[in-house]
C-alpha cells in the first residue's frame, strides 16, 4: 500500500514519512525547495499552485491515501487553493485524503471548540485554512479534515526553537501568559493522522493535546525538558501586543480520541524531564 505525504520535508511531514516507512508502507513524499533525507522514500518536487503538477505527481505515485501536511502560512494560493486541488485529484483518482488544518480557523470567542463548531477566523492565515476546509469537504466528502494546535517535538519545531532562542537572548519577543492552546506532540499527531488515513473515518476531526497551557507555560515546560533557564524567558500579554489572532482557543479532541488507538498526550506529560 502506497502513502503520499504532501510537504514531507517539513517538521510534521518528516515525522509522517518516518512513521510511514517504519509501518512498512511504500512511501512517497513531496517537497517545495529540497527533498528530505529519509532513505527508501520517493521524493517529488511539487508546487500546489500548479494543478498539472499535482495531477502528474498523483498519477505517477498512485497512492492509496494522501496526507497533506503542507504549511503555506497566509499564502492564499498555497494554503487555501492548494488543498482543493488535492481534493479534486482525490475525486478523480480515488485515493483517501487527510488534510491537516489548524485551530487558527477559530476566533477564540467561545474558547472551547469541538468538531461541530464552525470556523470564524480572525487572521489571513486562519481564513485561508477555513477556506481550504470548506473546499476539501465540498469536493471530497470522504476526506478527513484534521484540525490541530501547536506541534511540539525537538528543535525542528518552531515553538521549541523560539524558546531556545529566547532563553539564549538571541531573539526578541515574549511568551504570552494570556495566549492559550492545546499543544500536541509531533509523534502523536503523525501516528493519529496515519491511523485516520488507514481508516474509514471522514469529516472533521480534532487532534490536539488534552491540556490547555499558555505560551509561557509551554515555554517553561520546554525549558525544563531541555535544561534551559526558564527565568530567562520574557513574559507578556498578547492582548497588549497589538498582534492579530485569537487569545484562548482550546480544541476539544475527546470525540476523536475515542475513535483512535493512538493516545494524544498532554504537554505536561510529553514535556516531562527524563531522569
Amino acid at each position: 500500500m502506497t502513502v503520499l505525504i504532501i510537504g514531507g520535508s517539513g517538521f510534521l511531514g518528516a515525522e509522517l514519512v518516518r512513521q510511514a516507512v517504519a509501518a512498512g508502507y511504500v512511501t512517497a513524499a513531496t517537497f517545495a525547495t529540497r527533498p528530505g533525507g529519509a532513505p527508501g522514500v520517493a521524493w517529488h518536487a511539487l508546487d500546489l499552485c500548479d494543478p498539472e503538477r499535482v495531477e502528474a505527481v498523483v498519477a505517477e505515485v498512485g497512492p492509496r491515501f494522501v496526507v497533506n501536511a503542507t504549511s503555506g502560512a497566509a499564502d492564499w494560493a498555497v494554503t487555501a487553493e492548494g488543498p482543493v486541488r488535492l481534493a479534486m485529484a482525490a475525486a478523480t483518482y480515488g485515493f483517501r485524503l487527510v488534510h491537516v488544518s489548524s485551530d487558527a480557523v477559530f476566533s477564540g470567542a467561545r474558547v472551547h471548540y469541538d468538531e461541530a463548531c464552525l470556523p470564524d477566523p480572525v487572521t489571513p492565515y486562519g481564513a485561508a485554512k477555513a477556506a481550504a476546509e470548506t473546499g476539501v469537504r465540498l469536493v471530497c466528502p470522504d476526506a478527513v479534515v484534521a484540525r490541530t494546535s501547536l506541534i511540539i517535538g525537538d528543535r525542528r519545531s518552531a515553538h521549541v526553537r523560539a524558546v531556545h532562542d529566547l532563553a539564549a537572548g538571541v531573539r526578541d519577543g515574549a511568551l504570552f501568559t494570556d495566549d492559550i492552546r492545546c499543544p500536541v506532540h509531533v509523534a502523536d499527531l503523525a501516528a493519529a493522522l496515519l491511523e485516520l488515513a488507514a481508516s474509514e473515518e471522514c469529516g472533521v476531526r480534532h487532534l490536539a493535546g488534552p491540556e490547555a497551557v499558555s505560551r509561557h507555560e509551554l515555554g517553561t515546560l520546554i525549558a525544563g525538558r531541555d535544561g534551559l533557564d526558564a527565568s530567562r524567558l520574557p513574559t507578556g500579554l498578547r492582548a497588549e501586543s497589538g498582534l492579530p489572532g485569537a487569545l484562548d482557543v482550546r480544541l476539544d479532541s475527546r470525540a476523536t480520541q475515542r475513535t483512535l488507538r493512538t493516545t494524544l498526550r498532554g504537554a505536561r506529560e510529553f514535556l516531562a524531564p527524563a531522569f
